[in-house]
């Protein structure tokens, strides 16, 4: 059978490991005795009685104890000569020498290199075209630095201390995924031109930017700017953000600061993806740009952590490809380094939702109508005179998508029927080990709600290398004219009690 790819994607989620409990926001320690290494666990600097019940992880959390930058951790910008997307927000560069660990912290350094060997392209923003090391036509030889997070995860608290550079350079911590970014900050120190809305040296600005097509600016969704009592290069402070499945708040210093949720954004809620931490410092051009004698300044971090919760759910950190929100990923395989937020490009690393040939016609991932995230999958049914003009129209993971070991579980979806004539059957296939489920008694079934359909699963074999899922809708459960649609969402496998 051939399939056809949907315009969709949705990313893998890094595993995390356990750490013992401890309650303290400074930097870890050990301590011996006797023969025992005892390891403080970090929490969240607003939550140290542990409340939310959060987990490190360690994939993505970094403590910058050595002397150089963990690369199974991070991806240096410019290192033997890769840039992953970008080679920074021209005329500054990103180079690698600038990234340091020193003494305990993560530095990144601007410097004024007018040896340096700059990129010779432009960089679009926007309407502008801008040249590496080139300033209004006069040399601006500025390198500066950038690591991301080689892992992506899905929800999480996400907290950095740190101080912003002492020059009119940006000091920036902040995320990407499929179609969305999430600034937790922006913060400039030295501004140079003062713009009504701009960010100047008492700002913390969060922000986030919905890069679905077409991404053209203005991305920005929903922003909030919080005036300081400190200038942001002055000393070292705590900033974290707590990344809900529907909210994201904001804290400084372990204090609440500001809030917000889907039901206020609703489709503008575009934080349904995986994400990738960025800390990176850069120029922003129309704020001014920094002179030489400001030069060298350093970005610095003691610590990057992000946390999670435990979800019973096996499919929890694919969670937002089985509930329709976007690509799998392969993190096993490396990141096109020009993979771009709004790229739905098939590819090692990130896959998407099959559609069997002729199903595109009743099948579509539709935003707007959702139990959770922003889209669900739909079957748009027909009218009085039409019927399915295939046995079955089919939706289907890419093979190596399952990976569940022997046991017995509950696989579980929510359905959305319309009024109407409806089907009776949903037929769910695991490819290998095989297995053929059928939830039927759909008619009886509450109609305009979201409803939970639930079968038990054993298996007696593990997941093969090349297991996934196949969704069908048959003609043979279908009335022959006026089928209604309905929606499905929020596919789950969970141990059976």
């Amino acid at each position: 059978m051939k399939y056809q790819k949907i315009y969709l994607s949705a990313f893998l989620l890094g595993t995390f490991t356990f750490l013992s409990v401890g309650c303290e926001s400074p930097k870890k320690s050990t301590e011996t005795k006797e023969t025992t290494v005892v390891t403080q666990r970090f929490l969240p600097f607003s939550d140290q009685e542990n409340k939310g019940g959060w987990i490190l992880n360690e994939e993505i959390s970094d403590e910058f104890e050595g002397t150089e930058i963990d690369t199974t951790k991070w991806f240096v910008e410019g290192q033997n000569g890769d840039y992953y997307i970008w080679k920074g927000r021209a005329p500054s560069q990103y180079a690698p020498h600038n990234v340091v660990v020193e003494n305990g912290n993560l530095i990144l350094k601007t410097q004024w290199e007018p040896d340096y060997n700059f990129a010779k392209e432009t960089y679009a923003d926007g309407a502008n075209k801008d040249t590496y090391g080139i300033h209004e036509g006069k040399p601006l030889p500025v390198t500066t630095a950038a690591i991301v997070s080689k892992k992506r995860f899905l929800n999480g608290y996400m907290e950095i201390k740190s101080k912003a550079p002492h020059a009119a350079m940006t000091a920036a911590f902040w995320a990407i995924g499929f179609e969305q970014e999430l600034d937790m900050y922006e913060q400039l120190a030295v501004p140079k031109i003062a713009k009504e809305g701009s960010i100047d040296k008492h700002m913390n600005r969060t922000a986030i930017h919905d890069w679905s097509p077409p991404s053209t600016r203005p991305t920005k969704a929903f922003g909030f700017d919080e005036k300081l009592n400190y200038v942001t290069s002055e000393g070292f402070h705590v900033y974290g953000v707590e990344w809900g499945e529907d909210y994201l708040n904001i804290y400084r210093d372990g204090k609440f600061i500001h809030g917000f949720t889907q039901d206020e954004l609703g489709t503008d809620w575009v934080l349904n993806n995986p994400m990738e931490i960025w800390v990176d410092s850069e120029i922003f051009k129309w704020l001014g740009v920094p002179h030489k004698e400001e030069l060298p300044a350093t970005f610095e971090a003691e610590y990057v952590r992000v946390w999670q919760k435990e979800s019973d759910n096996l499919l929890a950190k694919d969670r937002a490809f089985y509930g329709f929100e976007g690509p799998i990923l392969f993190e096993e395989n490396p990141k096109p380094l020009k993979m771009v937020p709004e790229d739905a490009t098939a590819n090692e690393y990130q896959n998407f939702w099959l559609f069997s040939e002729g199903a595109e016609r009743y099948l579509k991932i539709t935003e707007g109508h959702y139990a959770s995230g922003v889209e669900a999958l739909q079957f748009f049914g027909y009218g009085k005179n039409d019927s399915l003009n295939v046995e079955k129209v089919i939706a289907k993971t890419p093979e190596g998508s399952l990976k569940l070991p022997v046991g017995d579980y509950n696989l579980s979806m929510k359905v959305w029927l319309d009024q109407g004539r409806i089907t009776d059957s949903i037929h769910v296939t695991l490819m290998n080990p095989k297995m053929e489920l059928t939830f039927s008694g759909l008619k009886k079934l509450e109609r305009k709600q979201w409803v939970t359909v639930e079968k038990k699963v054993s298996r007696q074999a593990a997941s093969a290398v090349n297991d996934g899922m196949i969704i069908e809708i048959r003609k043979e459960d279908l009335p022959a004219t006026k089928a209604a649609k309905l929606y499905i969402d929020d596919i789950e496998i969970k141990k059976a009690n």
